[in-house]
């Protein structure tokens, strides 16, 4: 069965536009260096309300931002309008983009592997429209790395509330290991907790950084 092309989830849409602009103090910075150095055409998998365009720099030609949350996309138009580089907000899902194979320099996942409905389809999609070469760049949340209770918490909240709570979103998928299955060649990438500060949250544990779809010239 195909994928739907849109998603609603209207409250967890608007607690989500407040909740991220509350965190942008925190989330900012990630945000910058996850999109420093980019260039040529960047399709963004999964862009909520928007927060990610004011980071893009101006090497980068244009933006492709897919989000298939009615609510959210409004924000993102909205967020486009007041970019310094051209973005073109469009209705989709990351199982099955609206856009050609191997149309894009870069492809930005951001904090969105936790809700889409099938990782391993999404990101094979992901591999499709990046050229060969192309690098992709991710900002996510998941498993915690280590220890005994936290990993089990996480998955029992997937079994049960997280996803009916929080717009399909869960805590206890593995990124990384979601990417080497794709067959991307992961570059660098760091490990870091989300607050830093504080109490741990089954949310704090993220990993920011690099892969490559193999074949052509490798991104610098």
């Amino acid at each position: 069965m195909p994928p739907k092309s849109t998603v609603h989830h209207p409250l967890f849409a608007r607690f989500y536009a407040w909740q991220s602009h509350a965190a942008e103090p925190v989330i900012g910075p990630l945000r910058s260096e996850l999109l420093a150095g980019l260039t040529g055409r960047v399709i963004e998998i999964g862009a909520g309300n928007g927060l990610n365009f004011a980071h893009y720099p101006r090497t980068v030609s244009e933006v492709v931002a897919v989000e298939p949350e009615r609510v959210l996309r409004r924000h993102a138009v909205e967020a486009a309008l007041r970019a310094e580089v051209p973005v073109d907000v469009v209705p989709g899902v990351a199982e099955a983009l609206p856009v050609k194979s191997e149309a894009f320099d870069a492809v930005v996942l951001s904090l969105v592997l936790c809700s889409v409905r099938d990782v391993r389809r999404a990101l094979a999609e992901a591999c499709r429209v990046l050229r060969p070469g192309g690098e992709l760049r991710f900002f996510e949340h998941g498993l915690a790395p280590d220890g005994r209770v936290m990993p089990g918490v996480q998955k029992g909240l997937d079994r049960t509330v997280w996803p009916l709570l929080f717009g399909g979103c869960h805590v206890a998928r593995d990124p990384l290991a979601g990417l080497r299955a794709a067959g991307l060649d992961l570059g660098p990438y760091r490990r870091l907790h989300v607050p830093d500060h504080g109490p741990r949250l089954p949310t704090s544990y993220c990993v920011l950084g690099r892969a490559h779809r193999p074949g052509g010239d490798a991104a610098d």
